[in-house]
């Protein structure tokens, strides 16, 4: 049962089903705000009144229910919204997984349905606010939730000291480098790692500042590295709305051609306005776009297919005892095939740690590959000691 004072947003311009829909609700014990225009909806929203689960019919004057949904993402990440339609089409239920929608029911709905629904939505709402809050609370030993102001005073020393670790990726079959990874570090004991300073980011609206330091740290080292090698910089999703990165001035341009945009974060795409310009204007610049943990579920295809990148990067967990696993080895290979020969998308297999994994994607026809097997992340662009000597690459099993 889905508890007071929490409640469910109603959105729907017919009255009867308006009124029917809340009627149900209530009966079952569910707290319910009902309005009739999605844009009163978004006038709650960005008033800051927080609902558990929002409930929207798809076609509405002004403002349909796909619409509503994509601007409630830009406001709400975990908010779950559920569509009710009585004119279902494929093109929109496509749109509404797209967009992060939690259900899409037609109409006429059975009472039971959207009660259980309702109550499965909010469940889950909470549980992604609980596990949230738990992973910060884990990485940070809980101060990440104290106040606002200490984390700001802590994010600024943080940023203060970032530097960039660099892992190579390497082009196994001609036994070079083909570019390296650059990370971000902090010397801040606090916030030492990128999950904790993006978190920290996130939570004070800093994703822009985080970024354009971590893109001015990479261009002032991007000289030392070897002559023709790309180098790989992580660019959170919300970093896309950032004017600065299209600036011809900004400190990756002159560099642009050597650079690939890894967009991590990428649930938060649907917040991105004028995606497709976006990535036509970073790739007029000599940018190159890249995705990682391809093949790690829904959301990692999703978001392939709205990027269209350059290059992709396989999920770890693929690679992972892929020597051991005929299954993995069949799906890499025809992985691998749809996205360099019918797509022209580099792949690059991330996670290598074994001498089985490393011969076993070459086995399946890969051939850019990262990981502990060859190089940690340093300081420096590391060039030797990157190919393990011939008798090693011969060995079979184990780690070299």
């Amino acid at each position: 049962m889905i508890k007071r004072p929490n409640e469910v947003l109603l959105v729907d311009d017919d009255h009867a089903v308006r009124k029917m829909i809340q009627k149900v609700l209530v009966r079952a014990g569910v707290n319910v705000h009902a309005v009739e225009k999605a844009s009163d909806a978004l006038e709650l929203l960005t008033r800051g009144h927080r609902f558990e689960v929002i409930v929207t019919d798809l076609v509405m004057p002004g403002m349909d229910g796909i619409k509503l949904l994509q601007l409630v993402r830009q406001l709400d990440l975990d908010v779950p919204v559920i569509i009710v339609t009585g004119v279902p089409t494929l093109e929109s239920a496509v749109l509404a997984v797209e967009h992060g929608g939690f259900r899409y029911l037609s109409k006429p709905v059975q009472s039971q349905q959207l009660v259980e629904v309702v109550r499965e939505a909010a469940t889950q709402h909470r549980l992604s606010l609980l596990k949230r809050k738990a992973l910060s609370i884990c990485e940070a030993g809980g101060w990440l939730l104290e106040d606002l102001d200490n984390l700001e005073e802590r994010f600024e020393l943080a940023l203060e000291q970032i530097w960039i670790a660099y892992q190579p990726i390497v082009l196994w079959p001609a036994q070079r480098v083909y570019g390296y990874e650059a990370l971000v570090r902090s010397f801040d004991p606090d916030l030492p790692r990128p999950g904790l300073l993006f978190d920290a980011a996130e939570r004070l609206g800093r994703v822009h500042d985080l970024g354009q330091r971590i893109r001015a740290a990479v261009a002032e080292g991007i000289g030392s590295a070897p002559s023709g090698a790309s180098i790989f910089v992580n660019l959170h999703a919300l970093d896309l709305t950032n004017d600065g990165l299209y600036s011809r001035s900004s400190p990756l341009a002159a560099v642009a051609h050597r650079v690939v945009l890894e967009v991590t974060e990428r649930a938060s795409l649907h917040r991105i306005e004028d995606l497709q310009a976006r990535l036509a204007l970073l790739r007029s610049l000599g940018f190159r776009i890249a995705v990682d943990d391809l093949g790690a579920g829904y959301s990692g295809l999703a978001s392939f297919s709205q990027l269209e990148p350059d290059i992709a990067k396989l999920d770890m967990s693929l690679i992972r005892d892929i020597d051991g696993s005929p299954s993995k080895a069949s799906l890499v290979r025809s992985m691998l095939a749809v996205c360099k020969q019918d797509l022209g998308i580099e792949v690059v297999c991330e996670g290598v740690e074994t001498v089985g994994e490393r011969d076993a994607l070459a086995r399946v026809g890969a051939d850019l590959y990262q990981g502990y097997f060859f190089a940690k992340p340093e300081s420096t662009f590391r060039k030797d000691s990157i190919f393990p000597p011939a008798a090693c690459r011969a060995e079979e099993g184990g780690v070299c």
